[in-house]
């Protein structure tokens, strides 16, 4: 995309950290805002703080687990304003630090059942709502889908997979508008250490899927990584950096956007250097 003044974006997880600090990067480029959230209170201060800036705000709570629920997001946007340019699918979930580091086999069916249903089912859901009218209207666009590092790297539990799962839709679709000759493209952002809440992202879980297990409950090398994890993104990049490089992709019509510290995408490189060499992983130590 080469303009972005006076066109609508749709933006998921809207009311905190990456989402907020796109929707505040996106106003400025003068662009109005269709902001999605499942917390209602914090999306509506996040709405006034960007109308302040003098653009149409139209704020929803969403979740994004539910189907019926984007599709009604959906509704509510192109009856607002007859038109989606840009299509942030960003809401995520972690259920905890330490569901980082648990193997398959352990763990509760309840936690891959959220994170799958809000990290992959909630972006096809936006994918499902969106991307047909988007191409019906027939102007330029642009998908912008959230995954992670988790998802270019090794790891056996919900949220790695998860992650994995929308940087395969993300670039299926890609080469699909792509061959389509479409006036739409997609990004998939793939984040590594930033300072957000995402790892207090169960005060939005569904209360008939429990709760994770408290972190005194789990084996000692589990603590030990959650401590050492919470405290890396606490000093990992700031969500305006990543919201930088989503409005620069967009414009650049960039698929891989990585807002990500050199030590971090250090271990893309490891993963794909064993691919390529067909070697078998290298466990961790």
């Amino acid at each position: 995309m080469k303009e972005l003044v006076d066109r609508i974006a749709v933006i998921t997880g809207a009311a905190s950290g990456i989402g907020l600090a796109t929707a505040h990067r996106l106003a400025d480029e003068g662009m109005h805002l269709a902001l999605a959230d499942i917390e209602g209170d914090g999306l509506e201060q996040a709405a006034d703080a960007i109308r302040a800036k003098g653009v149409d705000v139209l704020a929803r709570r969403t979740d994004v687990m539910s189907e019926d629920a984007v599709n009604d997001l959906a509704d509510a946007t192109f009856d607002r304003f007859g038109g989606v340019h840009v299509l942030f699918n960003n809401a995520g979930v972690a259920a905890t630090a330490a569901t980082l580091r648990t193997r398959a086999w352990e763990g509760s069916l309840a936690d891959w059942d959220w994170t799958m249903g809000v990290n992959l089912r909630g972006v096809l859901h936006g994918v499902r709502a969106f991307v047909p009218r988007m191409l019906a209207n027939g102007d330029e666009g642009h998908i912008v889908n959230t995954a992670s590092i988790a998802g270019l790297v090794s790891g056996a539990n919900p949220y790695n997979v998860s992650k994995h799962g929308v940087v395969c839709l993300t670039e299926g679709m890609y080469l699909d508008l792509a061959e389509m000759g479409s006036s739409l493209s997609a990004s998939v952002l793939c984040p590594g250490l930033i300072n957000t809440r995402i790892l207090e992202a169960e005060r939005n879980r569904p209360s008939d899927l429990g709760r994770s297990p408290d972190v005194a409950e789990l084996r000692t090398d589990l603590q030990e990584f959650a401590a050492g994890f919470e405290a890396a993104l606490k000093g990992g990049y700031e969500p305006e950096v990543v919201a930088d490089h989503v409005v620069e992709g967009i414009l650049e019509s960039r698929f891989y956007l990585f807002p990500a510290q050199p030590e971090v995408l250090g271990r893309v490189d490891d993963r794909f250097r064993r691919l390529l060499e067909r070697s078998n992983p290298t466990p961790r130590s």
